[in-house]
């Protein structure tokens, strides 16, 4: 009898690369297999070739879900409903789809696209999996991929520039994970998250190194192109990239006539295939730079990463591994000590003349009166201040803070009315010093596993999505016109603090309590890393975006002057310079 005759596993994203590579392995060892994706051609020819691979005499079956999004509630939820329907039982969930996302600095990120992709890779392994709970029995297996670029060991980050929504969502991802297992022991489902990392796919070596050397190639401009015209060339050219010669040379005329304007033809075309050329040198670099990382110089199979998946999923392995996330990436990748506890001690600031502008989004008192602790400090060290308070924010919480300092009540979730009062504030009270956005706390619920669809997405929404959309902003406020022309972006000043969420205090706080806000500071690390990294080392500005973790493993209560310093650390010159981004504050380890 094969290994995994009788069972029943689904995994997402299964039409091509990975998902596909997860699902034959299983084919082979025996298992029935559910693969869904959004695109029904490449899952029906999939089907076809594992049901080639069915073992003889082995009495295994594939379904097909066609049109299914994991980001897509309805679409996920009709599917469970369905195979509970049918009775049908799947013992392992493999967390598998995912997509590159914006390849570009978050300055210039699209928002929309920015929440599609956290939509994607978070919100879809949340969803699928509380949903395959109602067809799971105790002994499942939920495993779910992610990647290495985002924490190696506890407490260090692996900044992954011009990918900052994916890796918030890959942060968040393996903290879900960990999450799952203590929420999920109830029930006897194991949770386990793998980092493979890098793995041959069209994915990375015809979409992610590209993109990210246009990149860089649009950052700087390049030979007579401005960063809005390399922009332009680069949608028309990246598509050319492993192509016949002929093909290439069509379509650099091509995109020469179409964007000229009125310029040489015979120079942009020149310019336009030097631009390809470099493109192409740059993203061979880089992966050569990373395979230089790895011991045998050798990324994975992703046959190799389907071995390993099905490996986590044998019953005593599991049993071992159970709310871990391996890291089987073979990378060693050198980091800069990213995350620090308490702020280096700076003179405090005069900040005579200069604005403070706060974005809160309150959960209790305890949010209003750090609030209140951090303006008084500003403003009794000669600053101005404005609060602009989350609609959100309970009533009481917005007449607490507006009793006592200029503010006005706005929707922080929507980017135009942040530009906009960000524009009221620097107009009226002078030069925007610095932001400090609170987060609030995460709300008390038994398990977040338990939640309605609505109720998780309000958690995505106020704890990563909101914080991206008010740091948009801000670099917007900080470089107007930066978005268009990140030259503009060279030693400009500024800086932004996002607190929260906070560790949960008191004597008894549970491990699951813990963990539910690991989830959302598991966005936050990697997501402000890899802003900075892009900000510091690309972009070659001055301006930082520091997140603040207030509380401690220990339960002790938070410490609002603590927070106070780290604010004064982050507006003084010894900021940029500073490789530590992330502070928890309240911890002494």
């Amino acid at each position: 009898m094969l290994k995994f005759q009788d069972k029943v596993a689904l995994v997402t994203g299964s039409g091509t690369g990975i998902g596909k590579a997860i699902a034959t392995k299983f084919v082979e060892n025996g298992a029935s297999v559910i693969i869904l994706g959004r695109r029904k051609e490449p899952l029906e020819e999939a089907a076809k070739e594992l049901e080639g691979k069915i073992p003889q005499g082995v009495n295994s079956s594939i379904r097909i879900f066609a049109g299914v999004d994991v980001a897509d509630e309805s679409a996920m939820t009709k599917m469970f409903d369905e195979l509970k329907n049918d009775n049908v039982t799947v013992d392992y969930v493999i967390n598998n789809a995912g997509v590159s996302g914006p390849v570009t600095c978050f300055a210039n990120a699209p928002l929309d696209d920015f929440k599609s992709t956290v939509g994607i890779h978070l919100t879809g392994t949340f969803w699928g999996s509380v949903q395959a709970l109602r067809v799971m029995k105790e002994g499942g297996k939920i495993i779910t991929i992610s990647t290495f670029f985002t924490e190696e060991r506890p407490l260090e980050q692996r900044p992954y520039r011009f990918r900052s929504p994916y890796t918030a969502s890959q942060g968040a991802k393996n903290r879900l994970a960990e999450l799952m297992s203590w929420e999920l022991t109830d029930k006897g489902i194991i949770s386990i998250a793998t980092n493979p990392g890098p793995v041959h796919s069209d994915r990375i070596y015809k979409t992610v190194y590209p993109k990210a050397a246009a990149e860089f190639m649009r950052v700087s401009g390049f030979e007579e192109l401005t960063p809005e015209e390399v922009d332009a060339a680069n949608k028309e050219l990246l598509s050319l990239l492993g192509e016949e010669d002929n093909v290439v040379k069509e379509g650099i005329a091509s995109a020469a006539q179409k964007l000229a304007n009125g310029k040489d033809i015979q120079k942009i075309t020149e310019t336009f295939a030097n631009l390809l050329n470099k493109i192409q040198s740059i993203a061979e670099k880089v992966q050569t730079n990373t395979s230089h990382m790895i011991a045998n110089k050798e990324f994975l199979a992703q046959s190799q990463v389907a071995e390993s998946v099905l490996n986590l999923c044998d019953d005593e392995i599991a049993k071992i591994l159970n709310g871990k996330v391996i890291p089987g990436d073979r990378v060693f990748y050198p980091v800069k000590p990213h995350i620090g506890t308490t702020t280096p001690g700076v003179h405090q600031p005069d900040f005579t003349g200069r604005a403070v502008v706060f974005t809160v989004d309150a959960t209790d008192k305890t949010d209003a009166e750090r609030v209140e602790y951090l303006a008084q400090h500003v403003e009794k060290n000669g600053g101005k201040v404005a609060c602009f308070i989350s609609e959100s924010t309970p009533q009481e919480l917005q007449e607490y803070i507006s009793g006592k300092f200029h503010s006005h009540i706005i929707n922080i979730k929507n980017p135009e009315e942040v530009s906009r009062w960000l524009n009221t504030a620097n107009t009226n009270l002078g030069k925007i010093l610095g932001v400090i956005h609170v987060t609030g706390k995460i709300p008390e619920v038994p398990k977040l596993t338990e939640l309605s669809r609505a109720e998780w997405d309000e958690l995505i929404e106020k704890f990563i999505t909101t914080p991206a959309t008010v740091a948009q902003g801000v670099l917007e406020q900080f470089v107007p016109g930066g978005r268009k022309d990140p030259r503009l972006y060279k030693d400009t000043q500024g800086a932004m603090m996002i607190i929260g969420p906070d560790l949960p205090s008191g004597r008894k706080v549970t491990g699951t309590q813990r963990a539910q806000v690991e989830v959302f500071r598991g966005a936050l690390r990697p997501f402000t890393t890899t802003v900075n990294q892009e900000l510091s080392d690309v972009l070659k500005s001055n301006i930082r975006i520091f997140s603040i973790f207030p509380g401690s493993v220990s339960g002790t209560e938070s410490s609002n002057e603590r927070i106070a310093q780290a604010f004064n650390f982050l507006v003084s010159e010894n900021a940029a310079s500073s490789a530590q981004v992330t502070f928890c504050v309240d911890e002494l380890r």
